[in-house]
């Protein structure tokens, strides 16, 4: 199910959210995890068995972590292991088998064609069969990468002494399920939110903002993000091109890909605090970074703080000699593109970023860049990240190069090219991508806008919100982009 449909609009939300308000406080957690495995099993039911196993596993490692011995301390009412303290041997296994089944499932579902597809690829190079590994045809549970790694997060976290151990099944199940961010994040890690999952304050305050954060979301959807889908998309699927459109093109993608996610994370934020979470802010002004290193503490805040918490900081981090360091890099963003898709594509696209940090590290903070203006230092980061979003977006290897040569005038334009520019080059399409370069380059973001609501504000909200419903009926699809991944 999408947000941005009439079905969840008009009908899965209000009802859910009048249940939710007319039970009892106890019975709350499982009217939501109710509704979440409902909304979850809307595309295919078959998924929710997966869900349900990540769910049994990962509970069950938490309580064998949080019981099975070990120095512990007192947090409230719950004994929480010492941070760096003893573990016992139950506890590693119990460790173990929860990061195991998380990524077999997630190695199975998302990799596991990949894999077969390139073992196939090698052998037939070494003078083996081409078919000598079957590959398997197997769907992409939607949102597998998301909840799997939210999971993890609470056995890793328990075993590291920064949570308790959750003794109420429905309230675990509810935090893995939360159907706000549960198909494409925010990546909620558990420690996080642990209160709030036993006690949370429902307040007039938190549900307005919530409504303006969904609002506004939907606005950034519907009336930027998918307008900006349609130049990309023909750009794409163009062939050979003339360098000016292949760069617009480009351009319009990355603002697609800001909008499209960042909207569903200000619709996903704005949903949890209409049930009384309050989850942190996910994107903060990418676009405005000065550098890749800023760019990801500012794009995508859960993953790369994912990613830095339980893999780039466990490997050594900047702890290491600088050679080290590098590779650490190299490694988290390696892992990082592939975590968004079995395609050489993303690990390329992994491979610019994180030769990029490593390359920024080296230079230091007195580089030579460091002291250009800020507006140039931020264009040129832009640039960077646009040449990286080729990988991203395009669907083959062969079909990247094929753009990035357009991008620099190094193929001829195919015949009839020039008519590409009559099917983006529309005034409205002109007028939408530079009212998104505004908006990324000056306005502020939407979850410090909504953070104090005057009369003014909350009116605004209600004008997009409007709008985007009316132009939704126009819409015959609008997916949202981090689906797929």
């Amino acid at each position: 199910m999408v947000f941005s449909t009439h079905i969840f609009l008009f009908v899965f939300l209000p009802t859910v959210l009048t249940i939710y308000y007319l039970a009892p406080m106890r019975w709350r957690a499982l009217v939501l995890t109710f509704f979440s495995y409902l909304f979850y099993s809307w595309t295919n039911p078959w998924w929710t068995i997966l869900m349900v196993t990540s769910t049994v596993i990962d509970y069950t490692a938490g309580r064998v972590i949080a019981k099975g011995g070990g120095e512990v301390k007192v947090s409230g009412d719950e004994p929480v292991l010492e941070p760096g303290g003893y573990r016992s041997r139950r506890q590693k296994i119990a460790l173990t088998v929860s990061i195991v089944a998380n990524l077999g499932m997630l190695g199975f579902f998302k990799y596991a064609g990949f894999l077969a597809i390139n073992a196939n690829a090698m052998a037939s190079f070494l003078g083996l069969s081409d078919s000598l590994v079957p590959v398997l045809e197997v769907a992409l549970p939607v949102g597998i990468s998301f909840y799997t790694f939210q999971s993890m997060s609470y056995t890793i976290d328990v075993y590291r002494g920064k949570a308790p151990g959750m003794r109420n099944m429905s309230a675990f199940a509810c935090y893995v399920a939360l159907f706000p961010q549960l198909v494409a994040g925010p990546i909620v890690r558990y420690n996080s939110i642990a209160d709030q999952l036993e006690v949370r304050s429902h307040t007039l305050e938190k549900f307005t903002r919530g409504v303006a954060l969904f609002s506004l979301g939907m606005g950034k959807k519907i009336l930027l993000a998918n307008p900006m889908g349609h130049i990309a998309d023909a750009s794409f699927a163009a062939g050979p091109m003339h360098a000016a459109d292949a760069w617009y093109g480009i351009v319009a993608y990355a603002l697609q890909i800001y909008f499209d996610f960042s909207a569903y994370s200000d619709m996903a934020i704005g949903l949890a605090l209409m049930f009384g979470f309050v989850f942190p802010k996910n994107f903060n002004s990418p676009y405005l970074a000065d550098s890749i290193t800023t760019f990801w503490q500012r794009w995508h805040i859960s993953l790369s703080t994912w990613l830095r918490d339980y893999l780039y900081i466990p490997l050594g981090g900047n702890r290491c000699s600088a050679g080290r360091t590098y590779v650490n890099l190299m490694v988290v963003m390696l892992l990082g593109g592939l975590w968004h898709g079995a395609s050489w594509n993303f690990i390329i696209w992994g491979g610019i970023h994180g030769g990029m940090l490593a390359f920024e590290r080296m230079q230091g903070k007195d580089s030579p860049y460091r002291r250009l203006p800020r507006p140039l230092r931020v264009l040129i980061t832009f640039l960077i990240v646009c040449i990286a979003w080729v990988f991203f977006r395009a669907d083959t290897l062969p079909e990247a190069m094929a753009y990035l040569s357009s991008m620099f005038a190094l193929s001829n334009p195919a015949d009839g090219s020039a008519l590409l520019i009559g099917v983006t080059g529309t005034p409205y399409h002109l007028f939408m991508l530079v009212l998104g370069l505004v908006i990324v380059w000056t306005f502020p973001q939407v979850w410090d806008y909504t953070r104090r609501l005057t009369p003014f504000r909350a009116a605004v909200c209600a004008v997009v919100f409007a709008v985007s419903v009316f132009v939704m009926w126009t819409q015959t699809a609008n997916p949202f982009l981090y689906f797929q991944f």
